[in-house]
């Protein structure tokens, strides 16, 4: 059996793969966050709260109505990006010209809301969920086999990532999304409704949780508590990443899920500490993050 440093091949790859799972996860978590602190400078404390959600509805949709995991992809998020919009208007549209604070003790009190709604309804036990048929199974790679199912997330989300990113960055509405949020007045003057994009930004953003929510529906135990468990180590990737970075978060995400994944093999003892002790190092040397701007 081949090894590495005295690790098999096989165990190796494994884990390596399960980290990139688990980065991709990491990246689409941290592009919306990101994606609503750029644009509308809000600390989104409830996006834990909302990409578990998005999983809870999947699961709820299959359990009351009969609706599978395709049509899931599109209506949860969809569904969550409405709440998301709701949130927006009726209570953090208030707190833009306000300090950072008072967003991110907004949100969190929303995601002990929400969790605590769906503790009362579900319990804290997991509900599962099935892999759909096509995407069962695993495809031999030679030296292991990749579950279809692990692929899957890692393909969609590094699309939906890459998407985002381009069209926040190089296309005629991202630029307007960034104008928008550095110079509203001017923005608005020349006839773009600046609260509308702004509302469709933070729907986009949650929208974004949801659909992590969907796609970690049959990879996990659907419960209350997923959120809450993910939310502290996807902040820690932004924070690293800089907030705000579109790319930043994409990047840091992937790579640090696969730096989990073999600090997971060489010493399991620090795969739970390893984020926050990189950006712990960031922050003494670089403090807007890796790819944040210096002010």
């Amino acid at each position: 059996m081949t090894e590495i440093f005295g690790v098999p091949i096989q165990a190796l790859a494994g884990q390596l793969m399960l980290g990139l799972v688990n980065g991709s996860f990491y990246a689409m978590l941290s592009l919306g966050l990101a994606v609503i602190f750029g644009m509308l400078n809000i600390i989104n404390f409830a996006h834990g709260a909302l990409y578990m959600m998005g999983a809870i509805f999947t699961w709820m949709f299959m359990e009351y109505l009969g609706i599978g995991y395709w049509w899931s992809l599109v209506l949860a998020p969809i569904s969550v990006g409405l709440i998301g919009i709701a949130i927006e208007r009726l209570l953090l549209q208030w707190l833009y010209k306000l300090d950072h604070l008072y967003g991110l003790l907004l949100t969190f009190g929303l995601a002990l809301i929400l969790e605590g709604f769906f503790r009362h309804l579900y319990g804290v036990a997991g509900q599962p969920y099935s892999i759909p048929d096509e995407l069962s199974g695993a495809i031999n790679l030679g030296f292991m086999f990749l579950p279809k199912y692990r692929a899957w997330i890692i393909v969609a989300s590094l699309t939906v990532c890459l998407v985002t990113w381009y069209v926040i960055e190089k296309t005629r509405l991202g630029a307007y999304l960034r104008a928008a949020t550095e110079n509203p007045a001017l923005t608005q003057a020349f006839g773009i409704n600046v609260p509308l994009m702004v509302m469709l930004t933070y729907g986009f953003g949650v929208g974004l949780a949801g659909l992590a929510g969907v796609l970690a529906a049959p990879a996990t135990q659907v419960g209350p508590l997923m959120g809450s468990n993910l939310i502290i180590t996807v902040f820690a990737v932004v924070v690293i990443g800089g907030m705000g970075s579109i790319l930043g978060s994409i990047l840091t995400g992937l790579g640090l899920g696969l730096i989990e994944g073999l600090t997971k093999v060489f010493y399991p003892e620090a795969s739970a500490t390893v984020v926050f002790i990189i950006m712990a190092i960031v922050l003494m040397f670089r403090p807007a993050g890796l790819f944040g701007r210096e002010k």
